[in-house]
């Protein structure tokens, strides 16, 4: 079968459309036919770098995180059957378990030798078929479609919208989201969902980012300087506003980071100026990453509830397997880029 396959070429990856052998059982009791992959910053980084740890034995790690595939095979007892349409959970826990992994919080795993499928030391979901554990595999309201490849980045924000709800003290009433990429309008939607008035900022002025934040009925900004006063739950997605976020969040308020620290934050953060923020204004910021299946349950909810008309369109890079490359173009107006496998 055909799969990407990303390997360490000097100090670059390289990845490449080839063959690569079958699934082996030992890595699910359920075969999945692969429908699409969606490709992120996460992937591109490790595209162009190479892979940090490979699977066992080996050079090359097939990528991709975000999964979407259609049932072929299953036992009675795996909770899906074939034909249903399911996504696959990325993180796998280490085998010797830390405290949160024996209570079922791998997504918190501190023991550093868990694997990620097509991330770390575990083949990923751009093959043509895979496997999963049925622990491991989340099924997908077939009215979602190809838009069901949004679970794994819904999942992501449904963590840090969970984290927000425990952490801010204060009704919450506003809600400011720092980036349109695809995680900052999933974290928009997750706002709206809560009957928040929600405010979104990104650069770009125009086109499918706008249409898709204001179809929420979000406020839409090209600056942080176009804000009014401050926020009682604040997300940011981009990296690269860490003190805008901070100086946005309303005394009693939380922050989430979910961008991973962009370079452009470096000079712009103060850090006396903001401990003295945070401490007195009674803040909490707090970051996160990856997902448990309780957060892709909740993402793959809220998907629901927004429909696949407006999740579909979040998906504005759809290329097929031949065509992979176009998913890795950089595209500053679109949101999300989608490799298709099968039908």
């Amino acid at each position: 079968m055909r799969a990407l396959s990303v390997r360490r070429r000097g100090d670059a990856g390289e990845l490449v459309l080839g063959d690569v052998p079958e699934p082996l059982l030992e890595d699910g009791e359920i075969l999945v036919e692969a429908v699409a992959v969606g490709v992120c910053g996460t992937d591109r980084e490790i595209v162009a770098a190479g892979p940090r740890r490979p699977p066992e034995g080996r050079d090359a790690l097939v990528v991709g995180h975000e999964s979407l595939g259609r049932v072929l095979e299953a036992p009675a007892t795996a909770g899906v059957a074939p034909g249903d349409l399911v996504v696959g959970i990325v993180r796998r826990p280490d085998p010797v378990p830390c405290p949160f992994c024996a209570t079922g919080r791998f997504d918190l795993c501190e023991n550093g030798r868990y694997t990620e499928r097509g991330i770390l030391g575990r083949d990923g979901f751009a093959s043509e078929r895979f496997r999963l554990e049925p622990e491991y595999a989340v099924r997908v309201d077939p009215a979602l479609g190809l838009a069901g490849v949004l679970v794994e980045p819904a999942s992501v924000v449904a963590k840090a919208w969970e984290q927000l709800d425990h952490a801010a003290r204060r009704p919450p009433r506003r809600a400011l989201v720092l980036g349109a990429g695809p995680i900052g309008l999933l974290a928009a939607l997750l706002g709206t969902q809560r009957g928040l008035e929600v405010h979104v900022v990104d650069r770009v002025a125009h086109g499918p980012k706008r249409r898709q934040a204001e179809a929420l009925g979000a406020i839409y900004h090209t600056s942080t300087d176009q804000l009014d006063g401050v926020f009682d739950a604040v997300v940011e997605c981009c990296g690269a506003l860490v003190a805008e976020a901070v100086a946005r969040t309303a005394p009693g308020g939380a922050a989430c980071l979910v961008g991973v620290g962009d370079i452009r934050s470096a000079g712009t953060v103060d850090l006396a100026a903001l401990t003295r923020d945070l401490v007195s204004g009674n803040k909490i910021v707090m970051g996160t990453v990856n997902s448990n299946r309780c957060h892709f349950e909740a993402g793959h909810d809220a998907l629901r509830r927004a429909g696949a008309a407006w999740a579909g369109g979040l998906l504005t890079g759809q290329v097929g397997l031949e065509a992979w490359s176009g998913a890795f173009a950089s595209d500053p107006g679109g949101i999300k880029s989608v490799i298709r496998i099968g039908s």
